[in-house]
């Protein structure tokens, strides 16, 4: 009995061994293929969204990834279709005779929020001894390079921080015209301590264009080109129920991950906000001594929740500022007029945004990390809050329901003089 049971265990072990040995080149060679190639001179794409052929996909950019050490690869930021996308690959061009083709992985984030479209990265094992310099994507493996657009691959290039604070603006869009908030906006990220602003612009008004190009000599405000109405129907919901068009609020989730990787290795700290938000300190008059200490608290987190707070613009109070007469000939609301802020609803979510190490995240949302690496923190209400100012979430609230919050005052003196040098330097009339 027991020699036929060894038999039986043997025969087992060289039929399972065999097996993978017929198995395991054929999954090597389906999922990087090495091949010869004649030219590698496709058009290269230099548009912030490209649409392929099968008009279901929609490339960002391709970034090189390598922090986990095991496997570096490719990941290629995009949005396709969550049910028509099967299958797409990535050419590589490694040298002047040498191309690979590798089957990307489709990794969905998990937030979409029912939208047909979804933002999803794209990764693709990188060739091994070929650092190429371009990715192409196709439907197809069996394709000619030159018939494939190039995307030039980012973050190969590693170089020391070139900001400290860098704050990511998603989809600027309806034809933004509030000209005065953005610019005491502005100038309060800086006085909080933001080197380096980008916004995903899609459609401005012609006073909010002069100010930004003001923002953009000094070398404070990068634009990123965001027409997503040429390819998808931008819906202007969170949710699809609220706004059943192709993707919501113009494709939001998307620019936050692009800029997260756009800045992975130029900033210490990326802050994730929409322009009618500020991440205010309390206890500390700069971002810099607040994540300082933050940090010493949390060594070994790399996400950091902010709560959100409502200053409703129907609820203003009349400072006594002076210096501030060329104001009224701005379009736009007065920061330093909103003081109030609802209160916390009962049962009701809370949304944060986030200040992050941009290196610690793999996937965003907009009011967390889908993935990352290590934990997150919620910080709490004495230490900093997002302060909102946008039309009421309760309207029927009374001023007296309302928490006075003069927090934004302690930076009045700076901001008035900062404002009004950026007045003097743009006329509105």
């Amino acid at each position: 009995m027991y020699r036929h049971t060894k038999k039986i265990l043997l025969c087992m072990l060289v039929g399972f061994t065999f097996t993978f040995l017929l198995w395991f080149p054929r999954t090597r060679k389906k999922s990087l293929i090495i091949v010869q190639c004649t030219f590698c001179d496709g058009e290269l794409s230099t548009d912030t969204i490209t649409a392929l052929e099968d008009n279901r996909t929609f490339i960002i950019s391709p970034y090189y990834d390598n922090r986990d050490n095991n496997k570096p690869m490719v990941r290629i930021l995009s949005i396709i279709h969550h049910d028509d996308v099967k299958e797409l690959y990535c050419y590589f061009c490694c040298s002047t005779d040498k191309c690979a083709i590798s089957k990307a992985l489709i990794d969905m984030h998990s937030d979409r929020f029912g939208f047909p479209y979804v933002t999803t990265d794209l990764l693709c094992e990188e060739p091994p001894d070929c650092q190429a310099e371009y990715v192409s994507v196709h439907t197809s493996s069996s394709i000619e390079m030159t018939q494939l657009l190039r995307f030039r691959i980012q973050n190969r290039d590693v170089k020391p921080f070139s900001a400290n604070f860098t704050v990511c603006i998603s989809t600027m869009f309806g034809n933004y015209s509030n000209v005065l908030q953005f610019i005491q906006t502005m100038e309060m990220y800086q006085i909080l301590g933001a080197q380096r602003v980008m916004i995903y612009l899609n459609s401005v008004s012609p006073q909010v264009v002069k100010a930004m190009q003001y923002y953009i000599s000094r070398g404070i405000l990068e634009l990123v080109d965001w027409p997503i109405q040429r390819y998808l129907r931008p819906g202007t919901a969170w949710h699809y129920s609220l706004d059943p068009k192709d993707i919501g609020y113009y494709g939001q989730l998307a620019t936050l991950n692009d800029c997260i990787y756009r800045n992975m290795y130029r900033t210490k700290y990326v802050l994730l906000n929409d322009i009618d938000e500020i991440i205010l300190p309390f206890s500390h008059m700069s971002w810099g001594a607040m994540m300082e200490s933050l940090q010493q608290q949390n060594p070994n987190i790399g996400v950091f929740l902010v709560e959100n707070h409502i200053f409703p613009q129907t609820m203003s109070t009349d400072g006594n500022f002076s210096d501030i007469s060329s104001w009224k000939n701005v379009p736009g609301h007065n920061l330093l007029r909103y003081v109030h802020r609802e209160p916390d609803r009962k049962d009701y979510f809370n949304a944060r945004k986030m200040i992050v190490d941009p290196r610690k995240v793999i996937q965003t949302s907009v009011h967390s990390v889908l993935k990352g690496y290590g934990n997150d923190v919620k910080v709490s209400l004495q230490t900093v809050l997002v302060y909102h100012c946008r039309g009421p979430l309760q309207k029927d609230l009374p001023k007296t329901s309302l928490i006075e919050d003069k927090t934004i005052w302690r930076h009045n003196a700076s901001l008035i003089r900062n404002v009004n040098k950026v007045l003097g330097k743009i006329s509105f009339l």
